[in-house]
């Protein structure tokens, strides 16, 4: 993917030229079809998807939450020191997402405030959403 595309992702706006360049090396397009599980509780989270276009369901042990594009998943699993998927994610529509390797998040999350920030507001927004 180009830098200029990456720019038009929210999470990667801000992000400096090496950080951009950085997710373009690194990250790879996967597509999923509808009803297509991308990962599943307590695996090992290895890294995590950017949606492009489509929507998945977050599957919880207290519900579902549906993510859309631009927006993303899994990034939990990498916060987490265990490190483990907190939920079922399924397509629900076709999806064309991209793929960011743990080794490269953890590098734009220790170079990179703007995509460390984009993280935690997402994360609150989620939180607040839930809490009603």
């Amino acid at each position: 993917m180009s830098i200029p595309s990456l720019r038009d992702i929210p999470l990667f706006a801000d992000l400096s030229e090496e950080g951009l360049a950085r997710v373009g090396a690194g990250a790879t397009e996967v597509t999923a079809e509808p009803g297509q599980i991308l990962t599943l509780p307590g695996d090992v989270g290895s890294g995590m998807f950017v949606l492009l276009d489509g929507s998945v369901s977050v599957e919880l042990r207290g519900g579902q939450i549906e993510v859309t594009a631009p927006d993303f998943v899994g990034e939990l699993a990498l916060l987490l020191p265990d490190g483990g998927r907190v939920g079922r994610v399924r397509a629900r529509t076709a999806v064309r997402c991209l793929s960011l390797p743990r080794s490269d998040f953890d590098a734009l999350l220790e170079s990179e405030p703007s995509f460390a920030l984009a993280l935690l507001r997402n994360l609150a927004a989620r939180l607040a959403a839930a809490a009603g």
